[in-house]
């Protein structure tokens, strides 16, 4: 072996600390670099449909709104703060109505402090609900603005505990605190897809069809999504989604201030 080359175990080893932050990584083997470089660049291609705003929609990996509806009413397989899939809490059985204060204040934060793409104010929203499905259910919402940002959000879900509602919920308070400091066009980064085929591509037929699905059955997040669609009035909303849980600084601060906001007591 030439001097100064690394051995195999060794480059297995950097290898492997390249991908242990990612779920389900594994090692892939290649005959040739050209190989190895055709392969990388057919991944790239693909985990660019990860995103996608109001225009872009279609690309994301879309389900029915019927589909969500039954996973919110289906029982619980395990327990964890998140899930490769939503499903409701039975805490609160006779489903107990939130009222939602809708004057939202908060002190007036210099532009300089917001990060942009473009002209649009972004910021990434993230929900949790630890033990899922079941009584002691406990979800958080958090809302990242950037590094020590005054708007930064920490709180715990009024309400029934899901993670779904943690999602909604999270988008409607990024919203509020938008409108408080008179921000008309923002990004909304969340690893919902739920959130965003509910808001862009659902809600419009619920709301034709009496909110139900396109099955006939109640919109089970009604209220949730009647609120984040009334808060999205008057703005300029592209929504983008970002896979969770892949190493995404924005997204991965989102969730850990959703899970400090589940271990609150609610207000």
């Amino acid at each position: 072996m030439p001097a100064g080359a690394s051995s195999p175990y060794g480059a297995r080893e950097e290898c492997r600390e390249q991908v242990n932050r990612y779920p389900a990584a594994s090692f892939k083997k290649f005959a040739s670099e050209a190989e190895a470089l055709s392969f990388v660049g057919s991944e790239a291609r693909q985990s660019s449909s990860y995103s996608a705003g109001t225009s872009g929609i279609s690309s994301l990996t879309q389900k029915s709104d019927s589909y969500w509806n039954e996973l919110e009413t289906a029982s619980p397989s395990y327990s964890t703060c998140k899930r490769p899939y939503e499903q409701s809490s039975e805490e609160e059985p006779n489903k107990k109505h939130v009222k939602y204060n809708e004057t939202y204040s908060a002190p007036s934060v210099s532009k300089d402090k917001f990060s942009y793409m473009g002209d649009s104010v972004v910021v990434y929203t993230d929900g949790c609900c630890s033990s899922n499905g079941r009584r002691k259910a406990r979800a958080g919402v958090g809302v990242y603005w950037g590094p020590g940002h005054p708007l930064n959000t920490s709180d715990r879900l009024p309400g029934r505990q899901t993670n779904q509602r943690a999602e909604i919920h999270a988008a409607c308070k990024a919203i509020e605190q938008a409108k408080s400091q008179n921000i008309k066009k923002l990004v909304i980064y969340t690893d919902s897809k739920f959130t965003i085929n509910g808001i862009t591509s659902w809600v419009d037929n619920w709301k034709s069809n009496g909110w139900r699905t396109s099955t006939g059955k109640d919109v089970i997040n009604k209220e949730d999504f009647e609120r984040l669609d009334e808060l999205s009035e008057g703005m300029e909303i592209q929504w983008m989604h970002v896979p969770g849980h892949a190493g995404f600084i924005g997204n991965e601060v989102a969730d850990r201030l959703a899970r400090e906001g589940a271990g609150k007591q609610n207000s």
